[in-house]
């Protein structure tokens, strides 16, 4: 029996350090991302992850209307902002 544990504990310890690298910090970008946009608001300024910058004027479910120039207006999909600009 111990022989099988020896030959399983490479496996366990690999599936540790994967984890720990890829894993976990994708979770908490992903948490960090999501905490942003509950915190978008309308009238922030924000940068695109294209580079646009721009300022938030209407939102709904999942678009926004941003401001990016005088009367240019654009709707986009909320997932497409990068970050909010002061943070």
């Amino acid at each position: 029996m111990p022989e099988g544990i020896v030959g399983i504990l490479p496996l366990i310890l690999l599936f540790g350090i994967f984890y720990l690298l890829l894993i976990r910090p994708q979770q908490q970008q992903q948490k960090k991302r999501k905490e942003m946009f509950s915190r978008m608001k309308k009238g922030d300024r924000i940068v695109t992850v294209g580079g646009i910058y721009g300022i938030v004027k209407e939102m709904k479910d999942d678009t926004i209307v941003v401001r990016i120039a005088d009367n240019v207006n654009v709707k986009m999909d909320k997932t497409s902002v990068g970050r909010i600009v002061g943070e």
